[in-house]
């Protein structure tokens, strides 16, 4: 989606006349979207005037096209600013252009990472190079038509106020491959840019490229799942944004420095302990994995560590017999649990998925051990925890801030945390920030502005569990990427006999739970019409999920409200909330049940409700009073 297109003389015009900030504002609001309306309108005023003065040259073609505010398909971030055209050699291609208003920077240990005053606050940041050439990397994974209609994507860094006496910070030796990469230009390299602008960009194309890249076709989203053996062979298939970037070379230079730090007799201190935050979507496990792979491939000893065992399960499948022997998978991939016996700093690094899911004792009958997450931190020079506290989904979960926190006091650890390490953007829900914050406010777990969705997403709200399957099967055909979830409101009476079902709802709506026989449910070739439950989900994504919302959530008196007594007897998830009597313990639980199920989609959720007044209030808060089916799509508008 493009916030603002225009031709070259256009956008000159808008800027000569000082309109164009309140322009950009305008088309904001009427693509229904919200943003940081003050600095943002205070970086369009400023920003566009320098690049009005790069592009407004006779070499540039008057019908060039310029777009700003463009959101990367499936991601929340947007591209400051593109131009469009063909070369002399009449070859289609778009300049990217990231935008930053700092005067100064300061270099890292980090490979591209610098650090700025921004956000109120100086604080560590991805090198602009990186930032434009990752978001053009981005683009050509997304966009089919970037490669179909060969077009070359060229992305820079424009710091316009940037003072010559700071260019070694920003422009050195260590930056040397992200600059190589997408040049940067400062305050005194206004012609500079125009020259590399004119090496792509003289006349308009006979496409219109920009609609090209707007409206292109999808390539299916790439699954963290299916592209793991490559990424194991030290192959790119995720390029690391913003806030993920950080957190990634900052844990990877922490463990080169604990392993320098512990060589040394003298030294105080080796042992780190890292938090990172993040909600549904916002690249958690796509860092550790990343992590992971970039670790063992340099002889660092990692394992990639979480209580659920869904995830582990689907990535020993994906990687059986591609080269690898299946100890060595499993000695990667290890539950929570695994770490009761292990030695002090038995391992150069940790990394903990769902760090949320971690329990306080192991094994069985968890009677083993005294704490996961101390046992954790006391094997491993380097423990990293990704974790989200709202996606508590058991009794049983204790993962918090505060206790990891704890337990790396205790161990002599190191804590590192904080918003620089802190994971926002969203890479999930079509990078739809708005439908987390729907969500959010839907369920009562945080009140937001933002009651309607606001991006791209497809929403559909049925009345009927049998038209939902029907509507998702059809989804599920083009790469058997979409499954039904349910909250675990029905007991599992096929587990003992396949001829009964769990599932039996109005309309002749029949489904079994996913069966214990496999543990690769979510990607098994014959699977799509078992149910799958927020066990054998978290940690996972699809493409489209069917969600079937039980009677644990319901709408009454004006709100919506939880009832765990409609739980079924077969769930443990709220084992010890009768005799504990912590209903709001059970209440938190089930809200953070559906909150993670509602988010596993990459491009859409259905959704059935039992509670019929539930089913109509969601339908109110996106809007529509269609009784049959809610559809939001396209909420931005194209």
């Amino acid at each position: 989606m493009i916030v603002y297109r225009n031709s070259k003389s256009g956008f000159v015009n808008d800027v000569r006349s000082n309109l164009i900030a309140s322009i950009i504002e305008k088309d904001f609001v009427a693509h229904n979207i919200s943003h940081n309306n003050d600095a943002e309108y205070r970086s369009w005023a400023n920003s566009l005037q320098y690049l009005r003065n790069a592009i407004d040259v006779p070499q540039i073609d008057d019908e060039c096209q310029v777009a700003i505010e463009y959101q990367i398909p499936l991601t929340s971030k947007r591209v400051d600013f593109l131009i469009s055209g063909v070369d002399e050699n009449d070859h289609n291609n778009v300049v990217i252009i990231e935008l930053k208003q700092w005067e100064t920077s300061g270099k890292t240990s980090r490979p591209d990472i610098v650090t700025a005053y921004t956000g109120g606050a100086n604080r560590a940041v991805v090198h602009p190079s990186y930032q434009a050439y990752s978001y053009a990397k981005t683009i050509e994974c997304f966009n089919e038509n970037v490669q179909n209609c060969d077009i070359s994507l060229h992305p820079c860094a424009f710091l316009h106020n940037y003072k010559e006496s700071s260019r070694s910070n920003i422009d050195c030796e260590l930056y040397r491959e992200a600059v190589a990469l997408a040049p940067v230009f400062l305050e005194r390299d206004t012609a500079k840019l125009t020259e590399f602008i004119l090496k792509f960009v003289r006349s308009r194309s006979k496409l219109d490229l920009l609609y090209k890249i707007e409206d292109g076709r999808l390539r299916p989203a790439k699954s963290l799942q299916d592209a793991l053996g490559s990424m194991l062979k030290g192959n790119k298939e995720f390029y690391l944004i913003d806030e993920q970037k950080v957190a990634f070379e900052t844990i990877r230079r922490l463990v080169r420095n604990s392993l320098e730090q512990a060589s040394k007799p003298d030294s105080a201190q080796s042992k780190y302990t890292v938090i990172i935050e993040g909600g549904p979507g916002t690249g958690k496990s796509v860092v550790a994995i990343q992590l992971l792979c970039d670790l063992i491939r340099n002889n660092y000893t990692a394992n990639y560590v979480t209580k659920n065992a869904a995830p582990r399960n689907v990535y020993f499948e994906k990687l059986r017999g591609d080269a690898y022997s299946d100890n060595y998978i499993r000695s990667l991939f290890r539950g929570s649990g695994s770490y009761v016996s292990a030695g002090k700093d038995a391992f150069d690094c940790l990394i903990v998925d769902e760090a949320h899911r971690l329990q306080m004792k192991s094994g069985i009958f968890q009677n083993l051990g005294e704490c996961q997450a101390r046992e954790i931190i006391h094997s491993s020079r380097v423990s990293v925890f990704f974790i989200d506290e709202d996606q508590i989904v058991t009794t049983s979960d204790v993962g918090s801030v505060e206790l990891i926190r704890k337990c790396a006091k205790e161990e002599g650890s190191t804590v590192l945390c904080g918003d620089e390490l802190n994971l926002v953007s969203q890479f999930r829900c079509n990078g739809s920030d708005g439908y987390l914050a729907f969500l959010d406010n839907l369920l009562g777990i945080r009140k937001t502005a933002n009651t309607q969705v606001d991006i791209d997403y497809d929403i559909q709200v049925f009345d009927s569990p049998g038209k939902m399957r029907d509507a998702l099967r059809e989804k599920n055909r083009v790469a058997n990427k979409s499954r039904m979830i349910a909250g675990y409101c029905y007991d599992w009476v096929s587990k003992k006999d396949r001829n009964l079902y769990d599932i039996i709802l109005p309309g002749g709506f029949k489904a079994q739970w996913n069966f214990s026989d496999t543990a690769t449910w979510a990607i098994d070739d014959d699977s799509f019409d078992q149910v799958g439950c927020i066990h054998t989900s978290q940690g996972l994504e699809f493409d489209y999920v069917g969600i079937i919302i039980g009677k644990d959530l319901i709408f009454k008196d004006g709100e919506v409200q939880t009832d765990y007594l409609a739980r079924a007897k077969t769930d443990t998830s709220l084992k010890g909330i009768k005799s504990s009597r912590n209903y709001a313990l059970a209440d938190r639980i089930i809200r953070n049940t559906y909150r993670t199920i509602l988010s596993r989609g990459q491009k859409g959720c259905f959704i059935y409700c039992e509670d019929e007044a539930l089913g109509r209030y969601i339908k109110r808060q996106l809007g529509s009073e269609d009784s049959t089916l809610c559809q939001l799509q396209k909420v931005g508008g194209r």
